[in-house]
């Protein structure tokens, strides 16, 4: 049984990986640098929006971030809200009193976007950003588990990257692939060795509803 799950964000509860590419793009034309296309930004993944920026503008990076910051929170309208059986689950979780985080890539400042525009502020027990350092969700991971003083082979995180199974094997916890949302790569899922991959939100919520204890009454 489950004693804590983790998740991340973008391509996992929500559908804004096309805004997180358009406004990357866009960020870059503001600045007056070459756009580039989904699949090179998709390859900038694993720090977090400043250390990308970082890596194509090395000398005007801090001078191109706001501009991405203003087309991510200008954009979010255009999101689908939180994927129906993600909510769903987040509730059971409560109900269940299953400890809950996000480990997340972001930087603070969009995480804190998305989580007040999707609302939900209040869904987790600890938010863990990323770092322009580069992948740091496996430390993440664990600092949250020692807090929570549990075991990490009775916590799962989810998510739709490989570095977030890689980052899951880690750590030692479940490494369960999220192949539900738009962009999903089932092969690269496959090819860092998750653990399960559901490919169907409602046959996550149902395998959550399956591993996760039901409070007695009283």
């Amino acid at each position: 049984m489950l004693a804590a799950v983790l998740f991340d964000l973008d391509g996992t509860l929500v559908n804004t990986l096309a805004v997180c590419y358009l406004a990357f793009r866009r960020a870059l034309q503001r600045a007056g640098a070459t756009p580039l296309s989904d699949a090179e930004i998709h390859a900038l993944f694993g720090p977090s929006e400043d250390g990308m920026m970082r890596r194509v503008l090395p000398e005007t990076w801090q001078s191109a971030l706001p501009g991405y910051f203003e087309e991510y929170e200008r954009l979010l309208p255009t999101c689908p809200t939180v994927i129906p059986e993600l909510g769903a689950a987040l509730a059971l979780l409560r109900e269940r009193r299953i400890p809950t985080g996000l480990v997340t890539g972001k930087s603070h400042v969009t995480a804190a976007m998305s989580l007040r525009h999707f609302g939900l502020d209040d869904a987790f027990d600890a938010v863990e950003p990323g770092s322009p350092e580069g992948v740091v969700k496996a430390p993440a991971i664990r600092r949250l588990l020692e807090r929570w003083r549990l075991r990490p082979e009775d916590a799962v995180y989810v998510g739709d990257g490989a570095s977030d199974m890689r980052a899951a094997h880690e750590a030692g916890v479940i490494a369960a692939g999220a192949a539900w949302a738009y962009g999903a790569r089932v092969a690269e899922l496959q090819e860092a060795q998750a653990d399960l991959i559901f490919t169907d939100a409602a046959e996550f919520l149902a395998w959550l509803d399956g591993k996760t204890r039901r409070v007695t009454p009283g």
